[in-house]
């Protein structure tokens, strides 16, 4: 029996594997961000005592607009869900990401802190959602196939949109909104359904968006919200240990992934028009057009005037004291008062 004594142990397998599932397959958010936490980071920083499977959601047969429903069923111990995915149903939970809001990242920082304590306790308590992380995607931009001087040029334009709030926003620049899912984006505009669509600026991108549209509008009309949250029962049958790993790393995982989506904002730019900061990426060649001070006025006004009370009108609670209880006083946008 002589080397025997030398033969390796096999590391011993995890305590506990979770079952995770994240957010969009192709994007950075979950191949750079989520998917590596949960396969490799999760088990070095426990040293292998816990680890994760993860699968995103649209891969996993896991229809988005059911996410937040199958997380407070347990169906989903935990998942990232879409905030754009349940705001038809629950519209008050959308109130950071309202179009025309948040015209930079500064602002969307603002009111995602503003907006988050309600967010966390309106899940743990109505729906037995304990929320661990906020994610959020690369802003959405205006893509366009006529010239474009201005957001007042999108009079009489039937513009793609994917939001109620997006749709109120076209509205009132005299455009003509179209919901269109993103997969249908570049069909609608080859059938001239559409001539103008509102989406990322990396993710038009890689849809050859720059190849069949000629202007770019830099005003960032929403950016896109997630959360990662767990099934309340779920959460509390974790060992404490880990719990407490989780509530230490995630704050990072999520830094980065905000980080990730502003660098990628700028980066899907740079590739649209064919500037240098495009890297070796393909480069397009579209006209950027550059947020005027008279746009921003109308976009500060369109806010107040159209979105902000469409959207407390959509609401099912009391939107508008919601409202002035959170995102209203942080961001000096009062809302508006009842007729």
């Amino acid at each position: 029996m002589v080397g025997a004594g030398w033969a390796q142990t096999p590391p011993a397998p995890p305590l506990q594997k979770l079952r995770i599932v994240g957010g969009l397959a192709n994007l950075n958010q979950y191949t750079r961000n989520e998917a590596p936490f949960w396969t490799q980071t999760l088990a070095r920083l426990s040293a292998g005592k816990y680890d994760a499977d993860i699968v995103p959601f649209d891969r996993a047969g896991v229809p988005g607009s059911d996410m937040l429903r199958l997380i407070e069923l347990g169906v989903v111990p935990f998942g990232t869900a879409l905030m754009s995915s349940f705001s038809a149903r629950y519209p008050q939970y959308s109130a950071p990401d309202l179009a025309g809001l948040n015209p930079n990242m500064a602002s969307l920082k603002q009111s995602v802190a503003a907006f988050r304590p309600y967010l966390e306790k309106e899940l743990r308590t109505r729906h037995g959602i304990e929320v661990l992380a906020l994610y959020i995607y690369p802003a959405q931009v205006i893509f366009c196939r006529r010239a474009l001087a201005s957001l007042v040029d999108l009079t009489g334009r039937r513009i793609r949109v994917s939001s109620a709030s997006q749709s109120d926003f076209v509205s009132a620049w005299g455009g003509v909104p179209v919901l269109t899912g993103f997969a249908q984006i570049m069909d609608n505009m080859a059938s001239n359904n559409t001539e103008c669509a509102i989406t990322g600026t990396m993710s038009g991108h890689k849809l050859g968006l720059d190849e069949v549209t000629t202007h770019l509008h830099t005003l960032p009309v929403t950016w896109g919200l997630a959360i990662f949250g767990a099934n309340l029962a779920a959460w509390d049958a974790l060992a404490p240990d880990l719990k407490a790993l989780l509530r230490r790393e995630l704050p990072a995982l999520e830094a980065t992934i905000w980080a990730e989506s502003e660098r990628e904002t700028g980066a899907g730019l740079a590739c649209n028009t064919g500037a240098q900061a495009c890297g070796n990426s393909r480069r397009g060649s579209m006209v950027e057009v550059p947020l005027s001070a008279a746009d921003e006025r109308r976009r500060q006004e369109i806010f107040r005037a159209t979105v902000l009370p469409r959207w407390i009108a959509r609401c099912s609670v009391r939107c508008a004291d919601v409202w002035n209880q959170t995102i209203g006083p942080a961001r000096g946008i009062p809302a508006p008062l009842a007729p």
